[in-house]
């Protein structure tokens, strides 16, 4: 069986991270599967861009110019919107690698517009790793739900007209998709139940299967030893925060900080606990937390990453809305406990008071009690939460597990000659 991923990216952002590792995650189980990529980061070979600098630089090009309408709203906000609009070449490249399943993932930022789906002439299975797909270009809806019915009046674009851009977007995508059969997964059941809402998704089949990791990589390590490596403190305690763009990308909550150690402070915490930051470099205007911090800045290589969590003694996860993030994927897989707002997939993946704790939404007092919960317990209780993460991960999120289950899936639509 060869399979097609396709994703724009092959190891930048949560997508594209999510997407190779299924990628390799395949090939290991004995599928031929080849990942398509709009911008190639690493050397693999079976992940397959542009193969010339002239290509590269087009393609770079694509997103501004895909971007080109958006000008008009003078107003929007910073949130990423896409409406995926400029044709492509695409189609052919697929045909060269002739697979028996195109497998799409995220293919915004001006890769694949959406009229290109109606061309596809083999099954299609389409892993929504945020909510682009059914709304008129936004990836995170906040708390708008215009996707239910239809898309228009944006408040993201700071729109008051029925039939703007993101109409346009919504309208373009009823079009299209309505006419075709497409086999639709989500990593988390709040993606899931997000689609099933939504006007263009509601009569189809949805299936959840969590995003996957790689559990010889991401495993538990001796503290000390990575506090060493990494030239942490040995006699603190350690409070962990990071995502792509982790200062600036408001939907990652790192606002919310503020508050939740203005509460930690009030604690016995006080004076013995310190926040690590991974994902961005201290920003120009950083926050006073009261709190010693230590920005760690981008880390490119998962090694790194694994040593940073086991590091720790928790995760923080202040995300206004989130599908199913990596990084909680791999704080559990190195036994690192997570703290978290209970919003969109987090419920997933940590078990209350079992190997973490999820606050009230957008709670920041119940946040900062969440990490006295996890900071302050015994030992005997903490190395039981840290025991529960890891077990979870082998359980539910081993990429060999998961990787069974899309190969499973494939192997259902082939023998069924059909898409559900």
């Amino acid at each position: 069986m060869r399979v097609v991923c396709i994703n724009k990216f092959d190891f930048k952002g949560g997508a594209a991270i999510a997407s190779y590792r299924l990628h390799k995650g395949l090939l290991q189980s004995g599928i031929d599967s080849v990942m398509l990529v709009q911008k190639k980061s690493t050397d693999d070979r079976t992940v397959l861009g542009p193969k010339t600098r002239l290509g590269a630089g087009v393609n770079q090009l694509r997103k501004h110019v895909d971007n080109f309408p958006l000008w008009i709203y003078r107003s929007r906000n910073k949130n990423p919107f896409f409406l995926q609009w400029l044709p492509n070449s695409l189609q052919s490249k697929i045909d060269s690698i002739d697979p028996d399943i195109i497998h799409l993932n995220w293919i915004c930022g001006g890769y694949i517009p959406v009229n290109a789906l109606a061309k596809f002439n083999k099954p299609v299975v389409w892993t929504f790793h945020d909510m682009w797909a059914f709304t008129g270009g936004c990836c995170y809806s906040g708390e708008c739900t215009g996707y239910v019915e239809h898309c228009g009046k944006c408040p993201q674009l700071g729109s008051r007209r029925e039939k703007d851009l993101s109409f346009w977007g919504w309208q373009r995508k009823k079009c299209v998709l309505e006419k075709l059969n497409l086999t639709i997964v989500t990593p988390s059941r709040w993606m899931g139940k997000c689609a099933g809402q939504s006007s263009l998704f509601k009569d189809k089949a949805i299936r959840v299967i969590p995003n996957g990791i790689d559990l010889n990589r991401f495993n538990p390590k001796d503290q000390s030893v990575c506090r060493d490596i990494l030239g942490l403190p040995l006699d603190k305690k350690l409070v962990l925060f990071g995502a792509v763009d982790a200062t600036s990308d408001l939907r990652k909550g790192f606002h919310y900080l503020s508050s939740v150690f203005a509460e930690l402070k009030k604690s016995s915490l006080a004076g013995k606990t310190e926040l690590v930051v991974f994902g961005a470099s201290e920003p120009e205007n950083s926050p006073e937390l009261g709190f010693k911090t230590t920005y760690l800045g981008r880390l490119y290589d998962e090694i790194s990453i694994a040593l940073l969590y086991s590091a720790v003694d928790v995760f923080i996860v202040p995300s206004l809305e989130d599908n199913l993030p990596n990084t909680v994927l791999e704080s559990m897989a190195c036994g690192t406990p997570c703290v978290a707002f209970d919003v969109g997939g987090l419920p997933d993946m940590i078990d209350h008071f079992e190997n973490g704790y999820l606050a009230k939404a957008m709670d920041a007092s119940d946040l900062a009690n969440g990490l006295d919960y996890v900071l302050n317990t015994s030992d005997e209780k903490y190395d039981k939460m840290s025991i529960n993460a890891r077990q979870k991960a082998v359980r539910e999120f081993d990429i060999q597990i998961v990787s069974e289950r899309y190969k499973k899936l494939y192997e259902d639509i082939l023998s069924q000659g059909l898409i559900k």
